[in-house]
């Protein structure tokens, strides 16, 4: 997908080509009409399996992806969030998923610098009117209506999110996988998105550096220069997913691959899953965005002139977070302060992280 806004940026988008077969023409056809009906098709499979690919192997595969259909597609609409992603999507049907909980939602915290790298990022201003807050306790959530026009509400049973859940302890791995549940109800609705953690400083217009026609885009705690290779380290604090039938099974299939690797978090699983031969069964097209234009604390991006996004990951502590979060913007300003014939050719560098570094 192609954005509107943000900076001329000359760097490649390739377009990219799936984990393809040769089906026979009657299931190709079958398998495009998939593709094109509206996302209400979605809410109706009543035979999903007919329109699989023809190149199924054994039947145990075809077993375990049978049930993975017939789990995927009962859901109930939830009205509520029906009206907030509609009201906060951008053309195709795409908007931008953040989560907060009461921690990050104190004033002069997390979530007020990522609100303010929207209002001085290159192209990102306008994109906060497809912003959505998904508030996982009451007090997030009364603070985001104060500020924020869209949002949501997310009820999760028997976890107190309200205080900063330490990294790996129970509440924050249930946390975790409720998100990868509830971001597969999105895709459900007929929803594309862009998933980003709240300590990630959107400082350009994202869309312009996504593949296009890709189904699940992901940023990468360590790139090792080839957006499809599988062995990079991916972070799932930044995704770009389009709403298909390949995505809903995918996160379908991440979400139920919680009880194949007991206490491990989202992001651990999807490096056991990212190679599964499933994937390849399903069809997902799958590429790694490169830390020069979406960077972080574990790998920066050295080029002001490309950043688009900057992730306090590799990271513990909110408030070693906060404090390396503001040298960025601080170093943000500096940069966009510039004159621009002297932007263009500074080579500034980022001064953070400092309190980050282990």
């Amino acid at each position: 997908m192609t954005g509107t806004g943000g900076d001329n940026m000359n760097g490649p988008v390739r377009s990219s080509s799936g984990l393809i077969h040769k089906p026979d023409v009657r299931i190709t056809v079958l398998f495009l009409g998939v593709l094109a009906v509206s996302c209400l098709v979605l809410y109706e499979f009543a035979n999903p399996f007919e329109f699989m690919p023809s190149s199924f192997g054994s039947s145990s595969d075809s077993d375990s992806l049978s049930m993975l259909y017939q789990q995927t597609y009962k859901r109930k609409i939830d009205l509520e969030l029906e009206r907030v992603l509609n009201k906060a999507s951008m053309k195709g049907k795409t908007v931008i998923l953040t989560t907060l909980n009461d921690a990050w939602a104190e004033p002069g915290s997390v979530f007020d610098l990522f609100l303010e790298s929207f209002q001085i990022g290159n192209g990102t201003k306008k994109l906060l009117n497809n912003l959505v807050i998904i508030s996982l306790d009451q007090k997030a959530h009364a603070r985001c209506l104060a500020i924020h026009p869209h949002c949501y509400a997310l009820k999760t049973e028997g976890l107190d999110s309200s205080s900063e859940a330490l990294f790996m302890s129970e509440d924050y791995l249930k946390m975790m996988w409720r998100r990868i549940e509830f971001l597969n109800t999105v895709l459900q609705m007929g929803y594309s998105f862009v998933f980003t953690d709240a300590d990630i400083m959107w400082l350009r217009n994202p869309f312009p550096r996504f593949y296009p026609r890709v189904d699940f885009q992901i940023a990468c705690d360590k790139y090792y220069g080839n957006p499809e290779d599988r062995n990079n380290r991916p972070n799932g604090g930044f995704t770009y997913v389009r709403s298909n039938p390949r995505t809903i099974l995918f996160y379908r299939f991440w979400f139920m691959s919680r009880k194949t690797y007991p206490g491990q978090h989202d992001q651990d699983v999807l490096n056991k899953i990212k190679k599964d031969r499933v994937l390849e069964k399903i069809e997902l097209t799958m590429r790694f965005l490169d830390t020069a234009y979406f960077g972080g604390f574990c790998e920066r991006s050295k080029d002001f002139n490309k950043v688009c996004t900057m992730h306090a990951n590799c990271c513990y502590g909110l408030g070693t977070k906060v404090h390396d979060l503001k040298i960025v913007l601080e170093d943000w300003k500096n940069y966009t302060s510039l004159p621009p014939n002297e932007r263009a050719s500074a080579s500034p560098s980022w001064r953070a992280p400092q309190n980050c570094r282990t």
